[in-house]
């Protein structure tokens, strides 16, 4: 099966464009990690073209906040809907289990031990001083804790989460995440 993990960077914020709509944000990065060729990329606007065949032939799209915001910004730049795609939202996922959504800092922390590296307010800051490198950083430890966390979630069929100094375990039945996928449409071939 061909999973992508991704997660993306804007450049400015929800107060900034006057909409709480993530189609009104702009891309300053993209990170994917290709489980088929074990390895993270990123991908900058101007890298997208690459990017596009990457996804459509992935089987499954895996991120956290997926469906509600990287996937709507992503669109934006898309000459298709890769809301189509077969995807799979961890935070939906713990929405649909515990019944409230929670940061992926929490997860990580009570899950893998380790937490985000910063807030993403801070990666729009870095890309108005420039600072490319510390973005990509950033957005890359994402992508990593999001994969461990999928990864965890398959093999033990729960996650957890740190409140303050209390790690409390919840379920998650991760075991149709990995159903086959019908064949997807490409859109970035000329016909």
């Amino acid at each position: 099966m061909k999973k992508i993990v991704l997660d993306i960077e804007t450049k400015n914020t929800f107060q900034e464009v006057g909409s709480r709509e993530p189609a009104a944000l702009d891309l300053s990065l993209v990170v994917i990690y290709d489980y088929e060729r074990d390895v993270y990329e990123g991908f900058w606007e101007a890298d997208l073209p690459r990017l596009w065949p990457l996804l459509e032939a992935a089987d499954l799209l895996i991120g956290y906040n997926l469906k509600h915001f990287d996937l709507p910004i992503l669109n934006k730049y898309y000459a298709g809907d890769l809301s189509r795609q077969p995807v799979l939202d961890i935070l939906e996922e713990i929405k649909n289990s515990l019944g409230k959504r929670l940061a992926l800092d929490l997860v990580a922390d009570g899950t893998l031990g380790q937490g985000k590296l910063t807030h993403g307010l801070q990666a729009v800051a870095w890309w108005r001083e420039g600072q490319l490198e510390k973005i990509l950083e950033y957005c890359r430890e994402d992508v990593r804790l999001t994969k461990e966390l999928y990864d965890y979630a398959r093999t033990n069929n729960h996650l957890k989460y740190k409140v303050f100094d209390e790690v409390k375990v919840f379920p998650l039945d991760a075991t149709g995440w990995e159903k086959q996928a019908p064949e997807s449409i490409n859109y970035t071939l000329p016909f």
